[in-house]
């Protein structure tokens, strides 16, 4: 096995160029593209984003995960925005289910720190609130404070902003949301409600054609491995060999 690691090796450093799949640009276009992202205006998606794009682009979105995949994997939009990782809790599985089953390539990437409030109608007060709407992650990441009010119900919707749309849809003061105060016209009743101060979202950027930033300095890599004893030493002992972190 080390012998032919090494000649691997050898082989990439003197032998014929292989065809390059992935094309090095020097930057991204971050402004007269297309970008879908999942959930409504106001999401933490629609927050990253504005943080990685331009003013200057033409944005949309749509319901499901797998929608702006579609959106993309048809060529209606250059860029998807989707979460992959927080850092309270952890990974969002469907994301990496929808990675293996479309063919497109993370391009970049926005870390986005997740500031949790609990928003309600102007006229609804702390001790109005009988329910909280918000994403299941959103939940679980404000899982500390909402315990201190075992009498509130949690409903799950499908993300942050979406569940503060519905508290203003809906005109209902004993409900509340988290997010997106200002687009929805609602009021901060309590703030800081998620105790890790150091908590993070990771979005990717997804596109159809393979590109990356010359500054890139991440792989990101999915494979499959036989159910056998030591397969998959055997696939990180070449990330070893080749000093890859």
């Amino acid at each position: 096995a080390i012998s032919r690691k090494r000649q691997y090796q050898l082989l990439t450093e003197y032998g014929p160029k292989e065809k390059e799949d992935f094309q090095m640009v020097e930057q991204l276009p971050r402004n007269n593209v297309t970008v879908v992202f999942q959930g409504v205006e106001g999401a933490y998606s629609y927050g990253a984003m504005r943080a990685y794009f331009q003013e200057d682009i033409k944005s949309y979105h749509v319901k499901l995960f797998r929608d702006a995949m579609e959106e993309v994997a048809a060529g209606r939009a250059d860029y998807a925005v989707l979460p992959i990782e927080n850092s309270t809790a952890g990974i969002v599985t469907d994301i990496y289910d929808l990675l293996t089953e479309y063919n497109l390539f993370i391009v970049g990437e926005q870390i986005l720190k997740v500031e949790h409030v609990l928003l309600g109608l102007q006229e609804a007060e702390l001790s109005d609130i009988a329910g909280v709407y918000s994403h299941p992650q959103g939940l679980a990441q404000c899982k500390e404070y909402l315990e201190e009010h075992r009498d509130w119900k949690t409903t799950a919707v499908t993300n942050t902003a979406a569940a503060a749309k519905k508290v203003s849809a809906d005109q209902d003061k004993t409900h509340a949301s988290r997010a997106a105060g200002e687009i929805y016209n609602l009021k901060v009743l309590a703030e800081n409600i998620c105790k890790n101060d150091s908590n993070v979202t990771r979005f990717i950027i997804l596109a159809k054609k393979p590109v990356y930033e010359n500054n890139s300095s991440r792989i990101s890599v999915c494979f499959e491995a036989r159910h056998a004893s030591g397969t998959l030493y055997n696939v990180l002992s070449h990330m070893i060999y080749n000093g890859l972190n």
